[in-house]
């Protein structure tokens, strides 16, 4: 008897099944990365505060999130690496403790340098919280759930930033520095012992195939394989050319801007810098369900979100007299919150070039984008501010060279990404067709 079999629309052979059970584990695995991006960003609150308890001017100022981010970015191949040999749960078990004592340790810091190296330990742990949630996504829910997965992830991250912008800088000026940063590290306690208790790599009868690692051969092999495909550079360069504003604007210069360039006080910014949280996570839901279901949508939402990104900081930066309008700065942080969601349209082209075995390498180069293009523009903006004497306007202008960069890398990268997505597509349509014996 001959016959065939097509799986329905969307469904690719070995698919997870999804459901409630996958939608726990997977929240088990976001807790650590929303914690984990609650540290990251408190900095951002408290940029002015850290510049007068370490007495430190703009570029030693910037140097606490470069170094974060340069051990955030360096990091992303081997936490890949890492997660796809050991697993989630052993990498992100080993980030929450990680992030955790980095977070306690700026608590406790009595001086600059030993703030740095708190710093860089958070980078560290926090590096291995993201792809480890992708990871566990690609293990728990159907591929064609893969993007609106990884938007909510984002979505979910990103509310992260929003108690830093709403509780944690309302302690900080409330209880003191000591007792904000010593008191949101036991948040770090708590995803952690959760991970413990009740995280699984995968479901029953989806356990990925044993493979065989060989040292640094394996090494090489994964990382060359992975950035052989087209996608995997062009998702780098889209998570590159669209994360950097919002991120450098949250992380750091955000409140500096607002406060000391456009003479707002201090509450009034942070409600901006609120906005640009909340457009994120409403911009992510968007962008999730669209690209879940329009793949061709997925480059003319990027370049779109760094077009729109580009018009409002050069018309923000060049409006006439010493402040912009409110209303021009309402809508400039509207367009900055698409910058996230854009940035995990990068993960959407990784994704499909990639086999299972090695999606956590491919979103390590992914990720390392967004985190280079916010770092080198963290440094820029520091050194030209105390070059300039404070000039804003010149020292954000360095936004428009790295999205130049970024544009110019993605239309040269579009065809042939497109070219090897359809053939991958064909040769997965003709395998779900089987003739039993």
């Amino acid at each position: 008897m001959s016959g065939t079999t097509t799986r329905g629309a969307g469904t690719l052979p070995g698919d997870p099944p999804g459901g409630r059970r996958a939608l726990a584990v997977w929240g088990i695995g976001v807790s650590v990365y929303f914690v984990a991006v609650i540290f990251r960003t408190s900095l951002g609150v408290a940029g002015l505060d850290a510049a007068d308890r370490f007495d430190v001017g703009a570029s030693a100022l910037s140097t606490f999130s470069i170094l974060q981010l340069l051990v955030y970015a360096g990091m992303q191949i081997p936490v890949g690496l890492l997660v796809d040999r050991l697993g989630t749960k052993k990498v992100l078990s080993l980030g929450a403790v990680l992030f955790t004592l980095g977070q306690l340790g700026f608590a406790l810091s009595p001086s600059y340098g030993m703030a740095l190296a708190a710093r860089a330990l958070l980078g560290c742990g926090d590096a291995m919280t993201f792809i480890s949630v992708l990871r566990l996504g690609t293990r728990w829910f159907p591929a064609r759930r893969g993007p609106l997965v990884g938007q909510m992830a984002g979505l979910i991250g990103m509310a992260g930033n929003l108690v830093s912008t709403l509780v944690l800088a309302r302690l900080l000026h409330g209880i003191g520095w000591t007792p904000a940063f010593a008191g949101s590290s036991l948040a770090g306690v708590v995803v952690l012992v959760l991970v413990l208790l009740f995280l699984k790599d995968h479901p029953e009868g989806h356990e990925p195939k044993p493979a065989s690692h060989q040292g640094a051969a394996y090494v090489r092999r994964q990382i060359a394989r992975s950035w052989r495909e087209p996608g995997t550079r062009l998702g780098l360069w889209v998570h590159f050319t669209t994360q950097f504003p919002a991120m450098v604007f949250l992380l750091l210069w955000g409140m500096p801007f607002l406060m000391q360039a456009q003479g707002l006080s201090r509450a009034v910014a942070g409600e901006l810098l609120t906005l640009v949280v909340l457009a994120n996570m409403a911009v992510g839901l968007v962008y999730g369900q669209v690209v879940a279901r329009h793949h061709g949508a997925r480059l003319p939402l990027a370049l779109g979100t760094v077009g729109a990104t580009a018009l409002l900081w050069a018309v923000t930066l060049a409006w006439p007299g010493d402040r912009a309008p409110m209303w021009l700065l309402v809508v400039l942080c509207a367009v900055l919150g698409a910058c996230g969601p854009a940035s995990m349209i990068g993960f959407d082209f990784a994704r499909p070039a990639n086999p299972p075995e090695r999606q956590g390498t491919a979103s390590g180069i992914t990720n390392m984008g967004g985190f280079v293009a916010s770092m080198t523009t963290l440094f820029a903006i520091g050194v030209l501010l105390d070059a300039t004497g404070d000039d804003y306007t010149v020292a954000f202008s360095a936004v428009f060279v790295l999205q130049a960069l970024g544009v110019t890398q993605i239309l040269r990268l579009r065809r042939r990404a497109a070219r090897r997505e359809r053939e991958r597509l064909v040769a997965s349509r003709v395998s779900t067709v089987h003739v039993p014996a």
